[in-house]
């Protein structure tokens, strides 16, 4: 659990340093996507089409997993 808290926490920083460093530079976010092709309501839309397919998917894969994590479970040898 720390670790990941140390990985966030690094990537944080590291981001708040990079957007520091752009800023002095004068580049916004909507500029560096505008140089790419891209805008934030195009992202935005990307996003939104990726997780209208994954979200079924998720479901109809979990209807299988979790019934078969539940009987793994229950006839693991008991600790201790």
């Amino acid at each position: 659990m720390f670790n990941i808290l140390s990985v966030a926490l690094k990537i944080a920083l590291a981001s708040l340093l990079c957007g520091a460093l752009l800023s002095a530079f004068d580049l916004s976010a909507a500029e560096m996507l505008a140089r790419v092709g891209m805008t934030p309501e195009h992202i935005a839309e990307l996003v939104r089409k990726a997780f209208a397919w994954a979200l079924p998917n998720m479901v109809l894969g979990s209807m299988i997993i979790v019934p078969l994590w539940a009987i793994a479970y229950m006839l693991r040898p008991p600790r201790g």
